[in-house]
């Protein structure tokens, strides 16, 4: 098998579980714009129904790599301690292919004049489909890539925890609390191999740092942490001129750099791109990057709450 088929079979086998212990989670470099696909506490958090749309390509011209979407809105309710939000993630690696439906629920305390707790809660399903039937392999009776996984509906729950102040905001998650099986594989040996989700924990983290009148810095970081897998860990260092248009670089542990531009069109609609480029696999020998763009929209629906604008996060 070529070097780049064994990569997405490798690929197709960690995300369709049957590895032990891997990170199954998509990664995004707009994660500071897409918390509520990881941490349902930060539902309603922008005080305006806010809907959020991310395309990722990863590892452009490498066939099968992934490529994911994620759709989420979310808003308060009249109930100033209530945010309800609903997330859509729909993630596709060569033959393997996830959708995730998740509606979300925070309950917001205020803490003091300045900041605020939510506790949050997730509750949907994930549907899984796999066709590792259809990969070209050297060892073509391998066990394990000749069943196929159709429609397979599993349901989950996850919790979140999010503070937030005008400037600052900090927050943990394990939005997928349940590790359902996906496969039970009878090995030739005996022994049993069985595909499962695995739990995810989050730790994000982001702060607004005002240099001039004109200038502002924004450092951001989410930490994965999956059992028995490295820890990795995004960071994000970006500047805000003229309080719409943003410059950026990051950088992802053991996997990528990257670059990140965003501009808010109006003080509701806000456009950003990045590309990142993976130097810490054998992958960047085969693809020319990963490319991001995310769209955000917030609809001030009430002219009685005031509004803070912008909205850093």
């Amino acid at each position: 098998m070529k070097t780049h088929k064994k990569i997405i079979a490798g690929l197709a086998f960690t995300v369709a579980g049957f590895a032990s212990f891997a990170q199954q989670a998509p990664m995004y470099t707009h994660y500071m714009y897409n918390t509520l696909s990881i941490n349902p506490g930060y539902a309603g958090s922008r005080d305006a129904l806010t809907i959020t749309a991310l395309h990722r390509s990863q590892w452009v011209d490498f066939k099968g790599a992934p490529v994911t979407q994620t759709l989420t809105l979310h808003t308060p309710l009249r109930n100033e301690h209530i945010g309800v939000g609903l997330s859509v993630i729909n993630d596709k690696i060569g033959p393997t292919h996830n959708t995730s439906l998740f509606a979300d629920f925070a309950y917001i305390m205020r803490l003091n004049k300045s900041s605020k707790l939510a506790l949050g809660l997730s509750a949907g399903a994930n549907i899984f489909q796999s066709s590792l039937g259809s990969l070209n392999l050297d060892q073509s009776t391998d066990p394990v890539f000749q069943s196929n996984i159709g429609n397979h509906i599993t349901p989950n729950f996850g919790f979140g925890a999010y503070y937030s102040r005008e400037r600052f905001y900090a927050g943990i998650s394990a939005p997928s609390l349940l590790q359902n099986n996906y496969s039970v594989t009878n090995l030739p040996d005996g022994t049993t191999l069985t595909g499962k989700e695995q739990r995810h924990y989050f730790l994000i983290a982001g702060t607004m740092l005002k240099l001039t009148s004109n200038l502002d810095f924004k450092p951001t970081a989410l930490v994965k942490v999956t059992p028995a897998a490295p820890i990795q860990a995004d960071v994000t260092a970006s500047f805000i001129i003229m309080k719409k248009l943003l410059l950026g670089g990051m950088y992802r542990t053991g996997d990528a750099v990257g670059a990140l531009v965003g501009v808010d069109i109006t003080d509701q609609f806000h456009v950003g791109y990045s590309f990142d480029w993976s130097y810490g696999l054998k992958t960047f020998k085969y693809n020319q990057g990963s490319h991001e763009i995310v769209l955000r929209y917030d609809f001030i629906y009430s002219s009685k709450k005031q509004i803070h604008s912008p909205r850093y996060f």
